[in-house]
Parts: C-alpha cells; sequence; structure tokens
C-alpha cells in the first residue's frame, strides 16, 4: 500500500482509525523555516468531529504532537523529516464487532479484502476518513510555506448540500473568518441555513446527504505546472479524488464550459499593472496545465456519506445474503469538515510545484 503524496515537498500518512494514533511524515521542507503549530493545530479543529450538531459525535480533541524535524532551540524547521502524530482516544471497537464476516454497502470493506486478504474491520482502518488528519496538518503547514514564498491564500467552501446551492460569493474578498459563521461552513447565511436544515433532516431519516466545496486560491504564481503529464490541472484533480466520498472535480468553468462556443469560454489577454493578465478567467487560473497568475477556481463534488443508520441488503463472506443496519458514531454529511481536507490537499500540490518550479530555475 503507498500511502505517500507529492515529489519534492512529500508526505506519508500513517495510522488507522481505531489504532493508537494517525499522523504523517513530511518530507522536503525547506531548512530554517519558522514553524508554528498553532495553525497546525486551528485546522485540525476545524476538521475533527464533535465540532457541531452536524457532525459525527465522536469525541476526540485531535491533538497533534510534532515528533521530529524541529530545532529544539528556535522552533525552525532543520530540513530533517517532520513527524505530526494525533492519537486517537475515543475509539468504540465494539460499534463493529458484527462487521467481520458481511460487507457494508458502498463501503470499501470487499475491496480492501480483495486487494488485500485481510481488513482492518473497527472504523474502516485506512478507508476511514481519519486518514485525512495527516493531510491536513501537513497541508497546514505547507500553507505556511507558501503564505511565505509567494503570500498565497486557500479559501474553500460549502458551496451546495444536496439540492440548495448558494450564490457564488465574491472570491476577491471571500475568507475563512467568513466561511466559518456557520456550522455549515457556507458563506450565504440564507443558503447555510437552508443546508442545515437539509442536513438534520437527513439525520432525522436516518440517511446521508452530499454536495459540491469550492476552492479559491488568489496570488498564484505564475508557470506553477508542467505541460504534459504533471499538469497543474490534473494534480490538483489526483489530490482532491483522493479524498473519501469524492466523485467529482472541475476546475474553471467546469462542465458548464461543454455548452459554451469557444468565443464564451475563451479567456482575452490584457495587460495591466505591468503584467499580463486574463480577463474573464473562465480557466480558473491554468491554461495547458500550467499557472497563469489569475486565481485557481475549483470545485470538488462529494457523495453522501455511505454510512447510514437504515436497514440495507448486503452479503457475508460466504455469500450470504443479510439485512444490515449500522451503528456507532457518523456524519450525515461530510462537507462541513471537508473544507480544510480540501484547503489542506491545494496547499500540498501547490507547495510542491513552487519548489519544483523554484528549482527548475536554479
Amino acid at each position: 500500500m503507498t500511502s505517500r503524496f507529492g515529489r519534492l515537498f512529500s508526505i506519508t500518512t500513517f495510522g488507522e482509525s481505531h489504532g493508537g494514533g494517525v499522523g504523517v511524515v513530511v518530507d522536503g521542507c525547506p531548512a530554517g523555516h519558522a514553524f508554528a503549530l498553532e495553525p497546525i493545530q486551528a485546522q485540525l479543529d476545524r476538521r475533527r468531529p464533535g465540532q457541531s450538531a452536524l457532525t459525527s459525535p465522536r469525541d476526540e480533541k485531535d491533538r497533534v504532537e510534532v515528533l521530529s524535524g524541529l530545532d529544539p532551540d528556535t522552533g525552525r524547521t532543520l530540513g530533517t523529516s517532520i513527524a505530526l502524530l494525533v492519537r486517537n482516544e475515543n475509539q468504540k471497537s465494539k460499534d463493529y464487532g458484527n462487521l467481520a464476516r458481511l460487507y457494508r454497502p458502498s463501503h470499501a470493506d470487499f475491496t480492501y479484502e480483495a486487494k488485500y486478504g485481510l481488513r482492518a474491520v473497527p472504523g474502516g482502518g485506512r478507508a476511514s476518513a481519519r486518514e485525512t488528519i495527516g493531510r491536513v496538518a501537513a497541508g497546514a503547514l505547507a500553507e505556511q510555506l507558501l503564505e511565505t514564498l509567494a503570500q498565497v491564500s486557500i479559501v474553500a467552501w460549502v458551496s451546495s448540500v444536496a439540492d440548495i446551492e448558494a450564490p457564488l460569493p465574491d472570491e476577491s474578498t471571500i475568507s475563512r473568518e467568513l466561511v466559518d459563521q456557520n456550522d455549515v461552513r457556507c458563506p450565504d447565511p440564507a443558503a447555510a441555513q437552508r443546508m442545515i436544515e437539509a442536513i438534520e433532516a437527513a439525520r432525522k431519516d436516518r440517511d446521508s446527504v452530499g454536495g459540491v466545496i469550492r476552492c479559491v486560491v488568489r496570488n498564484v504564481p505564475v508557470g506553477l505546472g508542467e505541460p504534459v503529464f504533471d499538469k497543474l490541472t490534473a494534480d490538483l484533480a489526483k489530490a482532491m479524488l483522493s479524498l473519501p466520498a469524492t466523485r467529482g472535480f472541475e476546475v474553471g468553468e467546469g462542465f458548464a464550459a461543454t455548452r459554451m462556443r469557444g468565443s464564451q469560454h475563451n479567456d482575452p489577454y490584457s495587460f495591466e499593472a505591468g503584467r499580463v493578465r486574463a480577463k474573464d478567467n473562465r480557466s480558473g487560473g491554468i491554461q495547458g496545465g500550467i499557472s497563469n497568475g489569475e486565481p485557481l477556481r475549483f470545485a470538488v463534488a462529494f457523495k453522501p456519506v455511505a454510512t447510514i443508520f437504515k436497514a440495507q441488503d448486503t452479503v457475508t463472506r460466504e455469500g450470504e445474503a443479510v439485512r444490515f443496519e449500522a451503528k456507532g458514531r457518523h456524519d450525515p454529511c461530510v462537507l462541513p469538515r471537508a473544507v480544510p481536507m480540501v484547503e489542506a490537499m491545494t496547499a500540498l500540490v501547490l507547495i510542491d510545484h513552487v519548489l519544483r518550479q523554484r528549482a527548475a530555475r536554479l
């Protein structure tokens, strides 16, 4: 199993949902960076369960520990591997006691067992969204570097839940403070209230709902990405679709571009304030797989959470048809907690490409 992501700035996540802990090893972080733990913990707090009535009630504080990679006197990075750990504290493995023989609908139970010949039953092991703790921690570190090197800022928000779609905000001014004004992390208050009601209705019906997260990245340097296989578009798509429950990725106008003509979708160039600008940014900040200096604009689709509390049909390992009813603590909608996950994967892709571009210019 590979749990590694990135080339120059690379991460390796580790741990299972019901093991001793989960975390990440970061390689390639430049030496001398003034490492700050508070922004990392802040992003983990936005990701953790139990933060609101809309999320799983699993009571985990998700406090991060730094095991290596920092100078003990200055707190600066040493250029060596940085290991970050979050210990699991509130597992209830007994909730999974009846799952060893059967395959939960739309989970990775069957496919993991088919691939490896066995699987971690409690919590789904590596298939659990708890694996994303390592990504979020490493992504928050990557954001610090991006801000230092290029003043890059990343903001994601919940754009839709089920059939409720919020109007697009002003992408030049949207902030995390605005996004976090409500539990669903949608910057439009009216749409947010309807989303909250939809999620609560799904929970009451013992069901779940999905939706879309949008993201904007400002101050992106020109020239990130490669023209063929390592296009910035492709690497962002891979990063987003590696997150649990994702089902789609689009950049710029996305699938709406299929309904446009070229004359409607093309970005006219202009020359402003001493640089070339793509006037309408319908390409979402990427052309030919390479960033053009405009804000990155993309969206990620998430399916309804697979664990629901309605009885469902499934089979056992021996092929016996059974009715399965889930127990335990689960989110009725993954989107509010997935916002920092999207931001983290965005930061990891961008810092890797920033370092690759700097290396290419040496």
